[in-house]
C-alpha cells in the first residue's frame, strides 16, 4: 500500500499519468495484495474470536484453534490462497514483500502471457475460496444468535463519519477515485480529490501518545467522542463500505447488499462488522483480479509515460486498513524535500480509542474481569487491524515507553 501511494504521489509530483496498461498492472498487483492481506487478517486475527469463541482460553484462541475447528484441509486452502495473493505481487512487483515495480508515469515490468494465465488461474480459485470463507462466516457467526447479538450490542456501536475512495458511481475502489465522507445517517458530507486533502483533514496531538488523531476540519476536534458534532471518522473495510453505494463486481455487490439488509441498513455502526465488510472486500478483490487478468490490455507493452519536471504531489490509495495519504515536495533534482504521511491507523486512531473505552465500560461490571471479558474488549481493537508501527513516530527513532497511572482525582500515582 505504501509503495502504491508513494508511486501515485510521484506521478502527481512529476505531472504524469501512467499508461493505461501500467495503471491496470498496478491495480492488478494491488488486488493481489488485498487477497493476501484480508485472508491473513480474517483467519489469523479475526476468526479465532468467533470460530473458537470469545471465551476460549488464549492458548486455543489462535490460528491453530481455528484449524482444529474447521479442519486441516481448510487450513491448507487458507495458506494456499494467501500465497496466491503474494504470488501476484511477486510476479508484478519483483518480490512478494516490499515490491519495487512502481515508477513515476508507469511500472518497470510488464506481464507476459504465461504469467497472465497463472494469475487468471489463481484468481478463479481465489473467488471460490472467498465464497467459501463467506459461507464459513455465515454458518459460524451469523448462524449463532449469540454472536449476532454481540455484533449488534451497545458496547460495540460507534456513530462516526466514514471515509473511503469511490469511483464516479460511488462504488468502492481500492486504487483510485475521489475521497468520499458520509455522515452518521449515510449522507454525503464531503467529496474531494487527493490533492485537496489538507483542506478537509487536520491532525490533533495529545501528550500521551506518539500517534496523532485525525479529524474533519469543518466539524472540528471535540475529543474522544462520536456523534455528528465530533469530527472523528472511520476508515478501513467498514468505513469504505459505509462511505460507498456498493461494489463494482457482481458477487461482492450481492454480499454488500446482504450485509446491510441483515444488520439493519446503512450505515452499520458496529465495530465487529469490520470482519464481515473485510470478507465482502476479499470477494471483490478476487473478482477484480480476474477482471484485470483477462483484460486484453494487461499484456500491453506501453509501460511508462515520460515525466515532467519535479514538483509537489499527493498520492492516495485504500490500504487494507484504510485510506492512506502520501504527500511529497521534491526539489529541482527530484529529491524529497518535504514529506507528509497520514496512514490508515492514524485515521482510525481516535475511533480505536473510543471503541476500546466503550467496550471496557460496557462489558466490565462491578469490577469483575474474566479472561473472556478482557478478550471481548480486545475484539474492539482487533476489528480495525491496526498498524501502530506505521502510525507512530518519535525522534531520534527510538520509542521510550513509560506507563503513568493516575488516581480518580487526576493526580499522578505512579510512573
Amino acid at each position: 500500500a505504501h509503495h502504491m501511494a508513494s508511486t501515485k504521489a510521484l506521478d502527481a509530483a512529476y505531472d504524469v499519468a501512467p499508461t493505461p496498461t501500467a495503471k491496470k498492472l498496478r491495480e492488478l498487483m494491488y488486488s493481489g495484495y488485498y487477497v493476501y492481506d484480508h485472508t491473513l487478517h480474517f483467519y489469523f486475527l479475526g476468526a479465532p474470536d468467533f470460530v473458537v469463541g470469545p471465551d476460549a482460553p488464549p492458548t486455543e484462541r489462535n490460528i491453530f484453534g481455528v484449524l482444529k475447528k474447521v479442519g486441516l484441509d481448510v487450513g491448507k486452502e487458507v495458506i494456499k490462497h494467501r500465497a496466491y495473493g503474494q504470488r501476484v505481487i511477486e510476479i508484478l512487483g519483483g518480490k512478494a514483500t516490499h515490491p519495487t515495480s512502481g515508477l513515476p508515469g508507469g511500472v518497470s515490468k510488464g506481464l507476459n502471457e504465461e504469467e497472465r494465465k497463472e494469475i487468471e488461474e489463481m484468481a478463479r480459485s481465489s473467488i471460490e475460496f472467498a465464497r467459501f470463507t463467506l459461507r464459513v462466516f455465515n454458518d459460524v457467526v451469523l448462524g449463532n444468535k449469540g454472536y449476532v447479538d454481540l455484533i449488534l450490542s451497545d458496547p460495540y456501536q460507534l456513530k462516526t463519519y466514514n471515509m473511503g475512495l469511490v469511483d464516479e458511481n460511488n462504488r468502492v475502489n481500492f486504487y483510485d477515485g475521489d475521497i468520499r465522507v458520509t455522515d452518521q445517517k449515510g449522507r454525503e458530507h464531503d467529496r474531494f480529490q487527493a490533492k485537496d486533502y489538507l483542506d478537509y483533514i487536520s491532525e490533533h496531538v495529545e501528550p500521551w501518545t506518539y500517534s496523532k488523531f485525525t479529524y474533519l476540519k469543518e466539524v472540528g476536534w471535540k475529543g474522544l467522542t462520536d456523534g455528528q458534532d465530533s469530527g472523528i471518522y472511520r476508515v478501513g473495510p467498514l468505513g469504505r463500505l459505509n462511505a460507498s453505494d456498493g461494489m463494482t463486481t457482481p458477487l461482492a455487490d450481492e454480499e454488500f447488499k446482504r450485509m446491510y439488509k441483515t444488520l439493519g441498513g446503512k450505515p452499520v455502526n458496529s465495530t465487529l462488522a469490520f470482519h464481515w465488510a473485510r470478507l465482502v472486500e476479499l470477494l471483490y478483490a478476487t473478482e477484480r483480479t480476474l477482471e484485470l487478468a483477462t483484460d486484453p490490455e494487461i499484456t500491453g507493452t506501453g509501460l511508462r509515460n515520460p515525466v515532467g519536471k519535479p514538483g509537489e504531489g499527493v498520492g492516495v490509495v485504500e490500504a487494507a486498513r484504510g485510506t492512506l495519504y502520501h504527500h511529497y515536495k521534491l526539489d529541482s533534482e527530484g529529491l524529497v524535500e518535504k514529506a507528509n504521511l497520514i496512514v490508515a491507523t492514524t485515521n482510525n486512531y481516535a475511533p480505536i480509542c473510543v471503541s476500546i473505552r466503550d467496550a471496557a465500560s460496557g462489558l466490565i461490571k462491578g469490577g469483575k474481569v474474566s479472561e473472556g471479558l478482557l478478550n471481548k474488549v480486545e475484539m474492539a481493537f482487533r476489528a480495525y487491524d491496526p498498524c501502530f508501527a506505521c502510525s507512530t513516530h518519535s525522534l531520534p527513532g527510538q520509542m521510550p515507553l513509560a506507563v503513568e497511572i493516575y488516581d480518580s482525582r487526576g493526580s499522578l500515582y505512579k510512573r
